[in-house]
């Protein structure tokens, strides 16, 4: 295979990589073993994510044109770009949660909706909840009125049938 054609395969990779992502975190995997790296991999795979180490020249060719051309300031030195395609959060907790106990590599940037987030802002989203976390604590709230309701009204009625039986006890 020509170097054209591997480079040209490369760029239509990421431009496809791009169009279905909605997260894209830019690390510097340097440090990293190949196995660590296919642990990382492997990982993101179990999260709907993708794991690739990035020539940056052809990435920055690649995202042109889509949400994620912000990533081209994020494009200097070694980098790997972990891809979120089922909610914005889970890659981000998933690299974030890697580098933290292998003690290797870092975050440097990421792209969201089209904005450039910081490394700061990239370790934000990492520490916030996933969408079922979301979901979740949503219909506990939306629950948790209707419980009262529900326990409120049958304590009523357990200490009217607990009068009533007093009552009749009484008259016996």
């Amino acid at each position: 295979m020509s170097t054209k054609a591997f480079k040209n395969e490369k760029i239509e990779y990421f431009k496809k990589q791009f169009e279905q992502a909605k997260v894209a975190i830019v690390t510097d995997y340097r440090g990293l073993s190949v196995d660590e790296i296919t642990q990382l991999r492997r990982a993101l795979q179990k999260e709907n994510s993708d794991f690739t180490v990035t020539k940056n020249t052809l990435c920055k060719i690649a995202s042109k044109g889509t949400n994620f051309e912000a990533i081209e300031s994020l494009m200097q030195g070694p980098n790997a770009i972990a891809f979120g395609f089922g909610d914005e959060v889970s890659a981000a907790k998933v690299v974030a949660k890697f580098i933290k106990e292998n003690k290797k590599g870092e975050i440097i940037g990421g792209v969201m909706e089209g904005n450039l987030l910081n490394a700061d802002e990239a370790k934000k989203l990492a520490n916030m909840p996933s969408r079922e976390e979301l979901y979740a604590k949503m219909l506990g709230s939306i629950n948790s009125p209707a419980s009262g309701i529900v326990y409120g009204v049958n304590s009523v009625m357990s200490a009217l049938v607990r009068a009533i039986d007093a009552v009749a006890k009484q008259k016996a």
